[in-house]
């Protein structure tokens, strides 16, 4: 029943928001009536694009994925998933309105519509957020859950709990894991055998089972799935090699057999061509726009210390190829020689030198790393093609040939000027997890999740928590 309840509310909202729509529709009519043209008339046209729109905005909605009301996502993530529906919503209607040569609709006003449309999709959405935060608080419409876990599920049932906006309720965790049992116990009922699970979820209310064992058991799974199709249960499965699958393979055929293809990177290759084309376009307008400011970077690091404006570095790119990285010089002119002397004071773990306050930065040098501008020369490095705006940093070939076989892999997409590592706290987390963090955008990489980091670099820029 609950997830025939889903399905309506779903259907409802994906409903709710076309209405929205509409409005906006209406509202920027008399919004380019009463603020820009008095004498605008109203013409057929307008009745045929808001016919289409109802179209195109519920096809949107469904493929943006804005229907799942019960997963409470982060304000930002809702900002960009409307920011994305509506500039492509905006382009269909300009194609179209050129194709069926809809001469008398103004075009300011489809702008109008597009950002009434966005504002209100938007804060409707947060408003709904906080009604659905507000009864998760309280325990209502939550789901029961049954956890199958080992040891290595600690961090993520951690992540259940603490996530209370996820709109879940634990009903029991099975494990044989000692710390498990010792970690839960008092608030959770822990079962030792999976084999209760059909007793379980055929005499009480259960809604998902969580399966998130470190190593999986293939019987078990095949149990499980079997046994939760016959009354009804969901289950949900979470493992790094199934997000792994699930990412990067697709079914080919040989004739009538089917066989998995398994990539390593991203196979969307519509989606990395619009990478490449904003990264080109995004770079270019950087470049010409702040072209002042670098001419005054470029003067005052001439003016303060001896040595070349730009410090320029052989890095390891896409694939181990060799390239010339750009940066704005922020250390004395014989830094590199230095380093050996300083080995010894290397704060960081791993292959990685890094010193937070390195005595080879110079005054203006240690201003341009606060405020992430020494970085900015890059972005001549994605005009040439080498770098991308977002990826994983590129290494020095003396780190790369200290790697284990296991962290190439990060080799395997073109390297960025920012990236997870560089917004979330770099001094502090050891090179494991970054690596980690490294594999993890590989693996989950999309332009959403681009755009998302973009702006997460922007916002530590101004906060200056990028160096």
């Amino acid at each position: 029943m609950l997830k025939e309840n889903e399905r309506l509310y779903s259907n409802v909202l994906i409903l709710f928001d076309v209405l929205l729509s509409l409005l906006a529709f209406v509202l920027a009519y008399y919004i380019r009536i009463f603020t820009v043209a008095k004498s605008f008339i109203y013409q057929q046209q307008y009745l045929t694009l808001g016919i289409f729109i109802v179209l195109v905005w519920y096809i949107l909605s469904k493929i943006i994925n804005l229907k799942n009301f019960r997963t409470v996502k982060a304000y930002s993530i809702i900002f960009i998933e409307y920011f994305i529906m509506i500039i492509v919503g905006i382009s269909i209607l300009f194609v179209f309105i050129f194709v069926f040569k809809l001469e008398n609709i103004s075009r300011l006003f489809v702008l109008i519509f597009g950002i009434t449309n966005f504002l209100l999709l938007f804060l409707s959405k947060i408003f709904l957020y906080k009604i659905i935060k507000y009864k998760f608080l309280k325990g209502k419409n939550l789901k029961n859950i049954i956890i199958i876990a080992d040891n290595a599920s600690i961090k993520f049932i951690d992540k259940i709990i603490n996530d209370r906006y996820r709109g879940y309720k634990i009903f029991s965790i099975i494990s044989v894991s000692p710390k498990i049992k010792e970690k839960y116990s008092e608030k959770y009922l822990i079962l030792n055998k999976i084999s209760v699970v059909n007793k379980i979820i055929e005499e009480n209310t259960i809604d998902e089972i969580i399966y998130c064992k470190g190593e999986i058991v293939i019987d078990e799974i095949r149990n499980l799935i079997y046994s939760c199709a016959e009354v009804g249960v969901n289950i949900q499965i979470q493992s790094e090699f199934i997000s792994l699958i699930a990412s990067k393979s697709h079914i080919n055929y040989f004739d009538e057999i089917p066989v998995m293809s398994f990539k390593t990177t991203s196979s969307d290759y519509m989606a990395l061509a619009a990478k490449r084309i904003i990264d080109y376009l995004i770079s270019f307008f950087a470049v010409i726009f702040f072209s002042p400011f670098l001419i005054l970077i470029s003067i005052i690091i001439k003016i303060e210390s001896k040595g070349a404006v730009l410090f320029k570095q052989k890095r390891v790119g896409l694939r181990g190829r060799i390239f010339t990285m750009y940066k704005f010089r922020t250390m004395v002119n014989n830094a590199e020689e230095l380093k050996q002397k300083l080995i010894e004071k290397n704060e960081a773990d791993g292959p990685v030198f890094k010193i937070k306050k390195d005595p080879r930065l110079t005054r203006f040098g240690s201003f341009l790393r606060k405020i992430s501008m020494d970085e900015f020369p890059q972005f001549f490095n994605v005009l040439l093609g080498d770098m991308a705006i977002v990826g994983p940093r590129p290494p020095i070939n003396e780190e790369v040939k200290q790697y284990k076989r296991n962290q190439l892999r990060r080799l395997s997409m073109k390297p960025g000027i920012t990236c997870i590592w560089q917004v979330s706290g770099r001094n502090e987390i050891s090179f494991e997890e970054w690596i980690k963090m490294d594999l993890q955008y590989i693996d989950n990489w999309s332009l959403k999740y681009d755009i998302i980091l973009i702006m997460k670099t922007i916002n530590a820029v101004f906060r200056r928590t990028g160096y």
